[in-house]
């Protein structure tokens, strides 16, 4: 995506916010199915534990503020490795959403027009999307804040009809249904499925942790104090509301469609058309949102060399149109071999995106330990931290338990992502395997063995060729350690810089030599380069060195940095700290 402008506040949150609001068409008839009368405590509930996330969110991504979510903070405090394994997840729930959302909203748009061919029409949709992306991310936010305006108004307003129908209605209905048999045969049995089920509601809230760097500065903390005060007053509003004016039984026979029927219930066939029309832009925006996360995370992950570089590829708009056809070419793939029921996807949707926001707690508790002495805006106490983690695992549980069959489907999509990432993780030992392989057959076939032993070792030199930087103010060998440790555990490379930068007449500490030399040594597999220079850290620095030596901003590490690195790290597109 291009960073030449960045997103504001109602940009950036009309991007994500389009898929964590469109959550209000939905989760209140969820959350009644499952808690019935109780549903509007279960969702205030679940608003109680996404506020407890929004401290765990901001202090990860305030402290490592780049593109990749809870894949940015497992790289950054364990191994790639753990963090493709996040990665995997977060992919899977984006293109779970994609689909979701545009055959929900082709659902609704069937309502109004019921000659529409719902799966051509899905795919329609998707590819609308697919074009509006590659345009460019300043384009398609300009389509977000259309949607999520709009959206945000007729919810208003179909609250408003329902109050002013209750004042003229009186609140029998609410009464009766009070009176009825509490699902689960307990209170507590209704809110914990009820919260269970109604935590989906919170989908989207981690999309804005991928594009963070295509926000302008303190935007990111807005966003998610934005999609916190929508979800929590807005979904908690409905579900009473809902069982104000409608019998329970009649909520179960509109759970796809439940807002529609409230409102033309409550304001008249107008109102109901109206919200239809709404749930079929905003769930269109929440396709937006699938486009829009996903590219981010994985030109993260190309950056990185999880996936194949060939997805760098931008258009004069700067957008990664690689990534983006190929996500919705998966889209499309699921689509048709799910033949519109995409049941099944439920289930992927469903423990993918807990465990994202479960990693993400984790991730939090590692940075802690880790990162310490990181700058971060905001600070999420361990009691905090531990109570959200505590809640995604209650309602991952409560789904496995409501779905079990859930858990098999999501196995069948999980895996096979993982082995993909997997292989490309692994390609230094499996092309030595496939040399050894090459080598056995060199008495039967020595002319094709020879062909493959070219090749073979042409893509080894090729992997391990691409150089680091690592830039040092010092001799801290515990520093340096880790950094060749880094270097060893998660990258194909075996070739190392260590820069220090020196001012006019400075000589670089006798010590720092010695540490360098006693580690290579240590470390064997890792050809270290020891380089000194006159100049000063800083962008033009990094844009100088990128260009002379032919490597990555992203390769490049950056040791003690000191109170400016939060600045530094934004600023520089992609400068890491790993230790």
């Amino acid at each position: 995506m291009s960073h030449a402008k960045k997103l504001n506040e109602l940009e950036a949150t009309a991007i994500c916010g389009n898929d964590i609001s469109s959550s209000c068409l939905y989760v209140s008839a969820l959350a009644i199915s499952y808690a019935g009368q109780y549903a509007w405590l279960a969702l205030l509930v679940v608003g109680a534990v996404l506020f407890l996330f929004r401290k765990i969110y901001g202090e990860v991504v305030g402290a490592l503020p780049l593109n990749g979510g809870a894949y940015n903070v497992l790289l950054n405090t364990t191994s790639k490795r753990n963090a493709a394994l996040a990665a995997c997840l977060t992919i899977l729930s984006y293109m779970a959403t994609a689909v979701l959302s545009a055959n929900e909203a082709m659902h609704y748009l069937h309502t109004l027009w019921h000659s529409l061919p719902i799966i051509s029409a899905t795919m329609g949709l998707l590819a609308l999307f697919l074009l509006l992306t590659i345009l460019g991310m300043s384009e398609s936010a300009i389509v977000a804040v259309v949607i999520f305006i709009t959206h945000l108004l007729s919810l208003t307003l179909l609250v408003g009809v329902a109050v002013w129908y209750l004042a003229q209605n009186g609140f029998d209905n609410l009464s009766l249904n009070f009176q009825m048999p509490v699902k689960g045969g307990s209170v507590m049995n209704a809110l914990f499925f009820g919260f269970s089920a109604a935590m989906l509601g919170i989908s989207g809230f981690e999309s804005s942790a991928n594009f963070v760097e295509e926000q302008a500065r303190g935007v990111f903390q807005k966003t998610l104090r934005n999609m916190w005060v929508v979800v929590t007053v807005f979904n908690p509003l409905i579900a009473f509301l809902a069982i104000a004016v409608l019998p329970l039984a009649e909520v179960g026979q509109h759970t796809e469609t439940l807002l529609s029927h409230m409102g033309t219930v409550t304001g008249g066939p107008w109102l109901g058309t109206l919200i239809s029309i709404n749930a079929v832009a905003v769930l269109s925006g929440a396709v937006l949102t699938s486009f829009v996360g996903v590219s981010g995370l994985m030109k993260r992950m190309t950056l990185d060399r999880i996936l194949p570089q060939f997805f760098l590829k931008e258009n004069k708009r700067g957008s990664n149109y690689v990534i983006l056809i190929t996500f919705f070419v998966l889209c499309v793939s699921v689509l048709l071999i799910t033949n519109g029921k995409l049941g099944p996807l439920a289930g992927v949707y469903t423990i993918s995106f807990l465990s994202v926001m479960a990693f993400f707690a984790l991730g939090n508790f590692l940075l802690k330990r880790k990162r310490p002495n990181l700058p971060r805006p905001v600070y999420a106490g361990i009691i905090t931290v531990t109570l959200a983690l505590l809640g995604v695992f209650v309602a991952l549980y409560g789904n496995v338990k409501i779905h079990p069959e859930y858990l098999v489907v999501f196995l069948q999509y999980f895996l096979p992502t993982m082995a993909v990432v997997s292989i490309m993780l692994n390609r230094i030992a499996i092309l030595n395997f496939i040399l050894k392989a090459v080598d056995a057959f060199e008495r039967h076939l020595p002319r094709a063995s020879r062909l493959g032993r070219l090749m073979v070792r042409r893509q080894l030199r090729e992997l391990s060729k691409q150089e680091f930087v690592f830039f040092t103010k010092g001799d801290n060998v515990a520093n340096l350690n880790k950094v060749m440790a880094y270097v060893v555990e998660n990258e194909f490379t075996n070739r190392l810089k260590i820069v220090t930068l020196l001012k006019d007449g400075e000589n670089y500490p006798q010590d720092l030599l010695n540490d360098i030399r006693v580690l290579d040594r240590a470390y064997e597999q890792i050809e270290v380069d020891f380089v000194t220079m006159e100049g000063k850290f800083g962008p033009e620095l990094i844009e100088e060195l990128s260009e002379k030596w032919c490597i990555p901003k992203n390769f490049m590490f950056i040791g003690s940095p000191g109170d400016r690195f939060p600045y530094q790290i934004s600023e520089l597109g992609g400068v890491r700290l790993i230790i």
